[in-house]
C-alpha cells in the first residue's frame, strides 16, 4: 500500500526520483515493472504491472456499447506506457504524459493505496484547496 505526499522535481531528461518511502514499499514487493498513464484530474497514475492487470480486468467488464465506458478506457489505455525504476530510483516520464499533466519541473508525488499519482505542483495545490472544502461532505456521502 502506498501513502504519503512528497515534493520532488524532474531533471532535464524528464526523470523523476520516486520518493524513498515509496521505493521501500516497492522493494518489499519485488516490483520491477510499472505502467504509467494519464490519470484523472490531470495527474498521472503509476501502477505496478500486477495492479495494472487487475485494473485491466475490471475495465474489460465495462460495456463496449457504453459511450462513457469507451471514453474512459480510451483515456487511460491510450496513454499507457511501461516503465522501470533505474538504479538511482528514477522513472522516465514520456513527454506526452508530462504535457498532459501540465508538469514543468516541480511535482507532487502521492501514494494512493494501490497506485502512485504524479501531479504538477500547481495542479495539486489547486486541487487540494478545492477538495479540502468539501471532504467532510464527501465522507458523509460515502458513509466512511
Amino acid at each position: 500500500m502506498f501513502y504519503g505526499e512528497f515534493a520532488h522535481t524532474l531533471d532535464e531528461k524528464n526523470r523523476l526520483i520516486i520518493p524513498m518511502r515509496l521505493r521501500g514499499k516497492i522493494k518489499e514487493t519485488f516490483v520491477e515493472r510499472f505502467i504509467i498513464t494519464k490519470g484523472l484530474d490531470n495527474c498521472l497514475f503509476l501502477f505496478a504491472v500486477d495492479e495494472w492487470r487487475l485494473f485491466e480486468n475490471k475495465t474489460k467488464a465495462l460495456p463496449l456499447t457504453g459511450k462513457d465506458a469507451r471514453a474512459y478506457t480510451r483515456h487511460l489505455f491510450s496513454g499507457a506506457s511501461e516503465c522501470t525504476i533505474d538504479k538511482q530510483g528514477r522513472i522516465s516520464i514520456p513527454l506526452y504524459l508530462k504535457n498532459y499533466a501540465q508538469i514543468r519541473k516541480d511535482v507532487i508525488v502521492i501514494g494512493v493505496m494501490n497506485r502512485i499519482e504524479i501531479w504538477s505542483r500547481e495542479k495539486w495545490i489547486s486541487y487540494s484547496k478545492n477538495t479540502e472544502r468539501s471532504v467532510n461532505e464527501i465522507a458523509e456521502q460515502l458513509e466512511i
